[in-house]
């Protein structure tokens, strides 16, 4: 999700497009992933009258985040929304390459890595927290409260926690930061997976298992244990509708996902919507596209992450 507050020096989509570029061959536009298009057979994920939602597992309230946004699309489509449960960001990117996803909310890596191994998936929308913003978050890299660590030149030589391999905010931005540092992410510091945000805050925290780590800022806004020493503004994460789904059904998800207020949900009568907890984590959704993820897939060839590989 989008931040609410910014702590430390922040770097801009736009200059790590650049430092991503010049370190490329070139920077033309990047070809479309094998998954953009249509699968050759159209279908539901279980049946005609279900859709199935899949989140990354971001944190413990992850379920209970998109509950009202689930509610808002079986009203619009008058399907059944049946939630996904992803033990880790793997278990989603397989179950989209097997076709086991209709609709989900993804992270930018995710939705390249998961497009890259064969998943047809096609990004709609971007949720935002407040009025005016765009989309986007930003990846923090943390240290506990009493930590003498200042910035992140001081990771070197420590047990660093990241979230997932598959991360964008959790993994993937951290690695680029820590490669321009001239600190390899795998044998400069001794890397721990968290899982998800939450525990890597917490982890974090208490300082033992990890010595620093990262999170996504609305995690470790939570925190009073950590500080943050640095953190990089990274892609909003996509709303993806599945392209296996008859062309109907992805138009009307479409029109459904990527420009929607939180007000609009309400009036349609989505009361779940109505509460304080989604408030904090939803405001709208913005468009976006396919191209607009391409910093990842620059970030991808700048850092040789395995994950992003077909």
């Amino acid at each position: 999700m989008p931040p609410t507050n910014h702590h430390g020096p922040a770097v801009g989509l736009a200059t790590l497009a650049v430092a991503a570029c010049l370190a490329l061959s070139g920077c033309g536009s990047s070809p479309q992933p094998s998954g953009a298009s249509a699968a050759p057979e159209t279908g539901y994920a279980v049946d005609s009258n279900t859709l199935v939602f899949g989140v990354v597992p971001d944190s413990v309230s992850t379920e209970t985040n998109y509950t009202p946004l689930m509610d808002y699309i079986a009203q619009k489509t008058g399907k059944s929304v049946n939630y996904h449960e992803s033990t880790d960001y793997a278990a989603l990117i397989e179950a989209a390459i097997a076709g086991k996803i209709d609709v989900a909310s993804f992270s930018g890596f995710t939705y390249i890595t998961a497009t890259n191994q064969g998943a047809s998936l096609i990004p709609v929308g971007s949720i935002v927290t407040k009025q005016g913003a765009e989309p986007g978050y930003y990846s923090q890299a943390i240290v506990p409260v009493d930590s003498p660590i200042q910035s992140l030149d001081g990771f070197k030589g420590k047990k660093v926690c990241f979230v997932d391999p598959s991360s964008t905010s959790g993994y993937l931005f951290p690695s680029y930061s820590l490669q321009e540092l001239g600190i390899n992410p795998e044998t400069d510091i001794t890397p721990v997976f968290a899982g998800k945000h939450d525990i890597s805050v917490t982890k974090t925290g208490e300082g033992r298992e990890c010595e620093a780590g990262f999170a996504e800022d609305s995690e470790v806004v939570k925190s009073t244990a950590v500080r943050v020493v640095s953190e990089t503004q990274v892609p909003g994460a996509p709303i993806v509708v599945s392209g296996s789904l008859p062309q109907n059904m992805q138009d009307l998800l479409r029109d459904t996902l990527q420009e929607v207020t939180i007000d609009q949900i309400v009036a349609a009568g989505v009361s779940s919507a109505n509460s304080e907890g989604f408030r904090s984590v939803f405001y709208a959704t913005r468009p976006v596209d396919d191209a607009y993820y391409d910093i990842i897939r620059d970030i991808c060839a700048k850092t040789g992450a395995k994950q992003c590989q077909a």
